[in-house]
Formats: structure tokens, sequence, C-alpha cells
């Protein structure tokens, strides 16, 4: 009986820490789900298949995986869908998702899984700058905070120059065997110039995403309808730029073989799930925090790489990835404090808010009294 008491006291003191650390459970899970579609997708295109379709298909995927659960869960959320918030997550569908999603694809086929997992860490200061720019966020000089998280973010984009621009010797010299049957590709110094601007202008169109998505989330706060929706629009926007730029019906063909893991694992487990759990991390910790920890899915994704693509790694490339990552903690201890400082600074205020009204009772208490005293006189 004891014993039994015990394991539920366990049980029940891991499922507080759990729940307090929720939104680190869900970022780790963000950035293990994020390694594997970097992984699943680089294999896909480089097997072969059109990135204007893998996005249709991803997106078409997810849509259908998340209508039933976002109906069922969220049927009596009041939530008012006005024409006014549709057009909104209309247009950020268009350059959040669909955007986002068109110019990674693209740059797969230059660039290799690592690097662009990589290069997904200067998400975070260009989010920050952003953040700044539209005053989402504040950067003051009065403390050490501001100068912090700034310095952070020149590191952090700093790094990613050296990494796109600096190769040096391998780490890792090129072995004869691997396991899969994945084509090696051998990658020259224009298509990492040129695989490296489209990211970065995927980069910059998730980070424009991740800003819109506190205000609307706001105004329509059902978020798995909010996140259906969102992969909808970006389905249709999708298949119609496809049906523009790609004319070959075989390419739109799936088949019992590793395009269709790789869409299904992409669409309903990636863009149905983490997009959703990215929306409510966002809506606990702003939309800075989320790709802070985009270290953990580069770390998976390297090593992956190495095992599966044969993939080379350059000194260069790890002094701009630790630099990234310099960067990136630089952020993340200024966001720390700043929290702290805030938590500290509202619980300063409701004291003083206590503290006055008592103020105020004792002495409408004292009036009270003094009137009291002057009528019984009277």
């Amino acid at each position: 009986m004891e014993e039994t008491n015990s394991n539920n006291s366990h049980f029940q003191k891991c499922s507080k820490i759990l729940t307090r650390n929720s939104h680190y459970v869900a970022v780790l899970f963000i950035q293990i789900v994020f390694a594997g579609m970097s992984l699943f997708s680089k294999a896909a295109i480089t097997k072969g298949m059109n990135p204007y379709v893998f996005v249709v298909y991803r997106q078409a995927f997810a849509s259908a995986a998340l209508a039933p659960f976002a109906y069922y869960t969220e049927r009596n959320n009041p939530a008012n869908l006005t024409s006014l918030i549709l057009c909104k997550l209309f247009v950020s569908a268009l350059f959040g998702i669909t955007m986002c999603l068109i110019l990674y694809y693209v740059a797969l086929d230059y660039v290799s899984a690592t690097f662009a997992t990589a290069f997904t860490n200067t998400i975070p200061p260009l989010t920050f700058l952003l953040a700044v720019c539209s005053k989402v966020e504040k950067l003051s000089f009065k403390n050490k905070i501001g100068p912090v998280k700034l310095l952070g973010s020149v590191i952090g984009l700093s790094g990613a120059l050296i990494l796109t621009f600096v190769k040096g010797p391998a780490i890792n010299p090129a072995s004869e065997g691997h396991i899969s049957d994945i084509p090696t590709r051998v990658y020259t110094n224009s298509d990492w110039i040129k695989g490296a601007l489209i990211l970065t202008l995927s980069n910059l169109s998730w980070a424009l995403w991740l800003l819109t998505q506190g205000p609307i989330g706001k105004q329509y706060p059902a978020k798995l309808r909010f996140t259906a929706l969102q992969c909808f629009f970006s389905s249709i926007q999708s298949a119609i730029w496809t049906l523009a730029y790609e004319r070959n019906n075989a390419s739109w063909r799936l088949g019992w073989n590793l395009n269709l893991v790789s869409v299904l694992y992409c669409g309903v487990v990636v863009t149905g799930v983490a997009y959703w759990l990215i929306v409510w991390v966002v809506a606990k910790k702003g939309p800075v925090f989320p790709p802070l920890f985009n270290p953990i899915s580069l770390m998976v994704t390297a090593a992956c790489s190495t095992i599966f693509f044969r993939e080379i790694i350059h000194w260069g490339s790890l002094c701009g990835m630790v630099l990234l990552l310099g960067g990136l903690y630089g952020i993340l201890w200024g966001k720390n404090i700043e929290a702290k400082m805030n938590k500290e600074e509202t619980t300063k205020t409701i004291e003083d808010e206590i503290k006055s009204n008592e103020q105020q009772g004792t002495a409408d208490d004292a009036k009270g009294g003094v009137e009291l005293n002057s009528i019984s006189y009277k």
C-alpha cells in the first residue's frame, strides 16, 4: 500500500513538472520533427520529386488530417470567424507558409540537408530584428539586456554568412559505402550561394509568419481551426502555383515509396501537429521563443545526413554553426533575464496595488469612524 502511494506521489510530481515545462517539451518535440522533415524532404527531392508538387501534397494531407480534429475538439468554441479574420489567415498562409515552403524545397535542390537546417538558425535573429522594427519587442540600452540581444543577432547573422561563403578542409572525408540508396550530390560554390539566398527569403517569410500568429490568434483563439484553415488555404495557393509551372502529369503521381512517406510525414506530423504546437507556444511565450531551439534539429540532421547521405562537413561550416548557436543563446539569455525582470515588476506592481487598497480601506474606516462619532455627538 505504501509503495503504491509512493508511486502515485512520484507520478504526480512528474506530471506537475511536465505541466510546468510543457512549452519546453513542445519545442523539443517540434525540433525533432523538423529534423525528420529536412531528411525526408531532402531524400524525396534528391530522388526526383518536384518541390512544388511536394508542397501541394504536404498541405493537402495536413488539411485532411487537421480538419476532423479541429471540428470535434473545437465545435463548442465561441470564436467568431469573420471575413476580416479569413482574409488575414489567407494572407498569412500565402506569405508565411506557401511561399516559405516553396522557397525551402527549391533551395534543397542546391544545398545539403544539414546546411538547410543550420540556416534555419537565422530565423531567431531575423524574427528579433523584425519584432524590434514592428515594436513587438523592446530594445532598451538602459541595461545590458538590449545590447546582448542585439549582439546575439549580429553574431548569428555573421555565422550564417560564414556558413555560406567559407568551407575549409573537410572534417569527415568521404567514405566509399553508405546504408541508403539515395544518390550523393556534389554541390558547387554557386549552388551554396544560390541556395543560401533562397533560404534567406524562406526564413524571412517564416519570421514574418511568426510575428503575425500572436495578434491573429488573439482575435481567433480556436488554435486547431486556426491552423487547419491556414493549411487549407496554403494547399489551394500552392496547387494554383504548381499548375501554372508544372504541366507534366507524371510529376503528380505518388506510389508506395519514399515520396509518399515523406509527404505524409511532412503533411500530417510537421504541418498538422508541429504547426499547431508552434501557434500554441507563440501564444504562451512569444514569437522569438520557438526558433531558439533550432540547434537541436541541427545536431540530429547533421548526424543522420553523415550516415545516410555521405554528407561531408567542413571546418568553415562548423565555425559558422558555432557562431549561429552562440548568437542564438545570446538572445535566449537576454530573453530569460528580461522575463524574470518583467515577472518581478509585475509582482511588485500587484503588491503595491494591494498595499494601496489596504491603506485606502484603512483611511475610509477611519473617516467613517470620525463621521459616526460626529453624528453621535450631535
